[in-house]
């Protein structure tokens, strides 16, 4: 029995989440219990996927994302790995029949960053597709728990929220991702050049997958609709500062947060709002 490995791998997962973003660890905090380990899976998994096309920049990453794509599949095939992010993961997998179609998709989007892709329209969806549509969908595997109906219905609007929620986070790091990755994922757009028209261009498309995914979030099942909510109201709350920024202030180095204070004061006004049924 490797029960207490498992434990180990799930709590890996769960740290690992943690030590990267305080708030999506908040976010989990407000699901159920019995949704917390399966998404912790989720969010350790394409954490370390990330870091080695973001950060790992010492190292062969092309290498080192070939290796975590076979490590991936044999950890699903043998329901085991020895890599503890990767065994919880495949648990969640496994017992939540998430396809293998979704992680596949999100692999190639990370496997897109290793070269430097000036994208056009087509290749900005298929990496918004595989960066964040599928890991949403794979969420709502866990979320739906088997009901094939449920799941069908929802799709959609996760997908938009996905791409919302991806979207707002190329704005807020426009200037990161181009000076120091060399990256500029929105097509069509100069950044030597980046006025404020293409900036609300790109709001106008962010508000309506904003108003596509909150449609769902109303649908889900009691277990996850609080938490899912509190992410809406999170990453609304920096779309709508980073609206109040003029395009050429968006491309200085200061990353846009919201402050700690302003998070925990979100949690009291979700509440109501989803307590009375008001969102």
């Amino acid at each position: 029995m490797k029960t207490l490995f498992d434990q180990i791998s799930r709590r890996t997962s769960k740290m690992t989440t943690r030590s990267y973003s305080t708030s999506f660890s908040l976010g989990i905090t407000l699901f159920q219990k019995k949704l917390h380990d399966p998404i912790y899976a989720i969010y350790g998994f394409v954490r370390l996927a990330d870091e080695i096309v973001d950060t790992f920049h010492e190292f062969d990453k092309a290498a080192l994302m070939a290796e975590f794509r076979r490590d991936t599949v044999l950890a699903i095939e043998r329901g085991i790995s020895l890599n503890p992010i990767l065994n919880s993961f495949q648990e969640t997998v496994n017992r939540y029949q998430i396809e293998w179609d979704l992680i596949d998709r999100f692999l190639k989007s990370m496997e897109m960053d290793l070269d430097q892709i000036e994208y056009d329209q087509s290749t900005f969806e298929d990496y918004i597709l595989g960066s964040a549509e599928v890991v949403g969908l794979m969420c709502l595997h866990v979320f739906t728990n088997g009901d094939k109906k449920m799941y069908a219905d929802l799709k959609y609007p996760a997908m938009r929220l996905g791409s919302a929620f991806q979207k707002i986070n190329f704005l807020r790091d426009l200037h990161a991702d181009h000076l120091h990755l060399g990256r500029t994922y929105f097509p069509d757009i100069d950044l030597n050049n980046f006025d404020q028209q293409s900036k609300e261009r790109i709001e106008e498309d962010i508000e309506k997958d904003f108003q596509d995914g909150l449609a769902g979030i109303r649908k889900l099942p009691a277990s996850a609709r609080y938490g899912v909510y509190v992410a809406y109201v999170y990453y609304y709350s920096l779309f709508k500062k980073i609206k109040r920024i003029q395009s050429e202030k968006l491309l200085e180095n200061k990353r846009i947060r919201v402050p700690n204070p302003t998070k925990y004061g979100m949690l009291v006004s979700s509440y109501l709002k989803y307590r009375f049924n008001m969102f």
